[in-house]
């Protein structure tokens, strides 16, 4: 395995491409194909892979196994040396067997730990000097709306964005607003996980929003004459676009953080995850009878996603209907569904609120709130957005337009 392992890291070092073939060529110029077991064994190893996806893991397997091998040898010279100090004392025994347990330690990949303040100064002085020189008020990925870049200074990295809301109030509109803004503005790579909805649907409203169609002619088929050159500009916006839907229903946070490395290695750096929604996914073997439990074990993943590709995750979240029963019926942070793990884990919560829902008579009849219920890093408040239901959009308001109550 060592030999054959050697003839892949050949292969690599030269870019070129290893399989079983390219790998059996090298190792015959080595003079070692036989010495591994010929062409058929090779050829059963790359048979018995069960995944080429999950190749971290089986990495990190090898690598577990490998540190407990040098445990286990180590445990034995330290046995041995207890057993026959030869003259040294038991202070002198401990010292040593530390050193050789600390090699192992140190051999290990470093996955975070503890860093210097000065480490940290610099790193954090030369952001500030970055975002003074930029002069631009966004220091993440802007939304696309101003009321709402005011308030949060755009989407920043690694930050875990929930975006909740009752049935019809136009969440997935809204995130699938975010999701066409950042396409527009970055030439990084978007994934779209939709576990509720088709991905044809998810760009037929895309389509509807981007070209200004009433999106039941486009779900229909029904377009007039005026309706094609707009459609046709939406194809040309979305056209070679780095987007990526997947509609996989149920899909656990492990496949999820696999495809996304995946699709980080094919085809370059993530700029935004969307998730619709949350309450979809599930946890491979985890019952019913726990499914706070399972909630709060996605958000932390939801979470941890976000800081390995250092890109905002956007993940939809549905209310309980509690909030139904209230004479304001504005969402706050406690009516999230089934567990506070997702109000602790969120660095922004976003509520989509219209008043038109409960009240059809409101004067702010086509008015969306954007409720900030939290923010980590900044001012909770509401951003007020134009909201054109039949296009499958939502827009800044034109100045003016509404005289609302701050109160």
């Amino acid at each position: 395995h060592r030999l054959i392992f050697r003839a892949i890291f050949k292969l690599a070092e030269r870019n070129h491409p290893f399989d079983v073939v390219t790998v059996s060529e090298q190792l015959d110029q080595e003079g070692q194909l036989s010495q591994v077991g010929g062409l058929a064994y090779l050829g059963e190893l790359a048979k018995n892979i069960p995944s080429v996806a999950n190749i971290k893991a089986y990495a990190q397997i090898i690598r577990e196994r490998a540190t407990l091998r040098q445990l286990i040898g180590i445990s034995g010279e330290i046995a041995d040396s207890a057993y026959m100090p030869q003259g040294r004392t038991g202070a002198e025994i401990l010292d040593e067997a530390e050193r050789l347990i600390f090699q192992i330690a140190e051999a290990r990949p470093k996955t975070g730990g503890p860093i210097g303040i000065n480490d940290i100064l610099v790193k954090a002085i030369d952001r500030i000097d970055t975002l003074f020189n930029n002069g631009d008020a966004i220091t993440g990925l802007s939304t696309g709306f101003n009321e709402l870049d005011d308030l949060t200074s755009g989407l920043q990295p690694a930050d875990l964005v929930i975006v909740a809301g009752r049935p019809s109030m136009g969440k997935t509109t809204f995130a699938m607003n975010l999701v066409e803004n950042a396409l527009m503005r970055s030439d990084k790579v978007v994934m779209v996980y939709s576990l509720e909805m088709p991905s044809d649907s998810i760009v037929m409203r895309m389509l509807a929003s981007l070209g200004r169609i009433d999106q039941t002619k486009v779900r229909a088929g029904r377009l007039d004459d005026d309706d094609w050159p707009r459609l046709t500009s939406a194809v040309n916006l979305l056209n070679d676009r780095k987007l990526f839907i997947d509609d996989t229903a149920g899909i656990s946070p492990s496949e999820m953080r696999a495809r996304t490395r995946r699709l980080a290695r094919e085809h370059g750096e993530i700029g935004l995850i969307m998730v619709d929604y949350l309450q979809l996914m599930q946890i491979p073997g985890s019952s019913s009878d726990s499914r706070v439990n399972e909630i709060s074990e996605i958000s932390r993943s939801l979470k941890a996603l976000a800081k390995e590709f250092n890109c905002p995750v956007i993940a939809l979240s549905q209310l309980n209907r509690g909030l139904e029963q209230r004479p304001n019926k504005r969402p706050i942070n406690s009516d999230l569904r089934e567990s506070g793990a997702i109000e602790q884990d969120a660095d922004i919560i976003m509520f989509v609120y219209r008043d038109e829902v409960y009240h059809p008579e409101t004067e702010y009849k086509g008015v969306a709130e954007i409720i900030i219920g939290k923010q980590r890093n900044g001012p909770l408040g509401t951003a007020r957005l134009a909201f054109l239901g039949k296009y499958s959009r939502f827009e800044n308001l034109a100045p003016g337009s509404y005289q609302f109550d701050e109160d």
